[in-house]
């Protein structure tokens, strides 16, 4: 077992649930991650192997015929799989912030009707606030709903989801005409999280409701990412969210802080890829009639390659077990996304620079790396989105008395 991003305090179970998920990423997902990765395809032999080993219902609860775990077990398991490959763990991620969602503010007939059926994997989900103008400002969102009777009409485009295509429940965020009636109403307190069940695939995949087909990405390939667009999407009012309109905002935005702490996961994952990678070929590479990490420059590389993956570690653990003892952890979350990702952008790049030329060829798997970690600095949030959420909280805790 390798030395580094090793967790203290865990379960046997817990042990357990990581070594598996680790034995699965070496045997099932390095070795064919690259050509899938370049081929732009969908994993669905992975996907499937990870159905049965139980990831889709990893934090769901055992009564919906999950496994319960808790948010920690689960970002190591996102930690390894993107040391394998960062879009089967983008593939898991949306359908866990749908299921969290669900579990935290869901009414129990939502509950009900779509938590085993995504513990099973048979239904997976999709989470959509963005939109083509929109950027970090969600507050700006322009996607609509209008009561009609018992349901509600949809109309507006939305961006980036990923699992787009091959989700089958996407959770949408938009605003809701009660709302923006009320007098002196906030813009976030006008906006209503629905749950919109359909086909997987693009096209028309309901009335109303079209997925135009996968956008082009630089990296992070083999997922879906898409647009949205609803044109008189008619969704019934027991869709809505937790039963109340008007509360989408609050419940997107817990939603995207344990989203965060999973981002923070992927980045020690590809960091962790990048740092073995390296220090292998280091070895393996002779300059000067010596292996190269014997030259004191690569041996300085390694060493602060190493520190930053065990740092981002660390603060994504804590992070995670912030959120499982109940209290509040978004500036937590908001470090350890910071730092993680910015991290592994860092560490992928001096892995690049040991690989030298050969670093440049697609034949090298830091090749695939260094075209995914850049979306680790933008999703769930940029750095200075993080930088702002950080320096609010701070102050709140630091403000001067009197």
């Amino acid at each position: 077992m390798a030395r580094l991003a090793q967790t203290a305090g865990l379960s046997d179970v817990q042990q357990e649930i990581v070594s598996t998920v680790r034995d699965f990423v070496d045997k099932e997902i390095l070795p064919v991650a690259t050509e899938l990765e370049h081929r732009d395809e969908y994993p669905q032999q992975i996907v499937d192997g990870l159905k049965e080993l139980g990831l889709f219902g990893l934090m769901i609860p055992e009564e919906y015929g999950g496994l319960g775990e808790s948010l920690l077990t689960y970002a190591l398991c996102v930690e390894e799989i993107a040391r394998g490959w960062m879009s089967v763990s983008g593939i898991i991620n949306t359908h866990f912030i749908v299921a969290y969602l669900l579990k935290q503010h869901g009414t129990r007939e939502q509950q009900d009707h779509f938590l085993p059926r995504m513990a099973a994997g048979e239904v997976r989900g999709a989470f959509s606030m963005s939109e083509p103008g929109l950027g970090s400002d969600v507050a700006a969102i322009t996607s609509k709903a209008v009561r009609d009777g018992d349901e509600y009409v949809l109309t507006g485009q939305k961006m980036w989801l990923t699992n787009g295509g091959t989700s089958s429940l996407v959770a949408v965020l938009v605003r809701t005409e009660e709302g923006e009636a009320a007098a002196g109403t906030a813009p976030h307190r006008s906006m209503t999280a629905f749950l919109v069940e359909k086909k997987p695939g693009f096209g028309e995949v309901r009335p109303g409701l079209t997925i135009p087909g996968k956008i082009e990405k630089m990296g992070y390939k083999g997922v879906d990412t898409t647009e949205l667009i609803m044109d008189g999407l008619r969704i019934p009012a027991d869709r809505v969210l937790g039963g109340v309109t008007g509360r989408g905002f609050y419940q997107m935005m817990d939603g995207v802080e344990v989203g965060r702490v999973n981002v923070a996961a992927r980045g020690c994952g590809v960091a962790q890829r990048a740092f073995e990678l390296g220090v292998a070929y280091a070895q393996q590479r002779r300059t000067f009639g010596k292996p190269i990490a014997q030259h004191q420059a690569i041996q300085f590389k390694l060493a602060e390659m190493a520190t930053k993956v065990e740092a981002a570690h660390a603060m994504m653990v804590n992070a995670a077990r912030k959120k499982d003892s109940g209290e509040r952890n978004d500036l937590e979350a908001g470090m350890a996304k910071y730092l993680a990702s910015e991290y592994c952008k860092e560490v992928v790049e001096d892995s690049f620079r040991i690989h030298g030329g050969y670093g440049f060829s697609k034949e090298y798997e830091i090749e695939r790396l260094y075209r995914e970690a850049p979306m680790l600095l933008i999703g769930e949030g940029t750095a200075e989105i993080q930088k702002m959420i950080i320096g609010r909280r701070l102050l709140e805790e630091y403000r001067i008395q009197g």
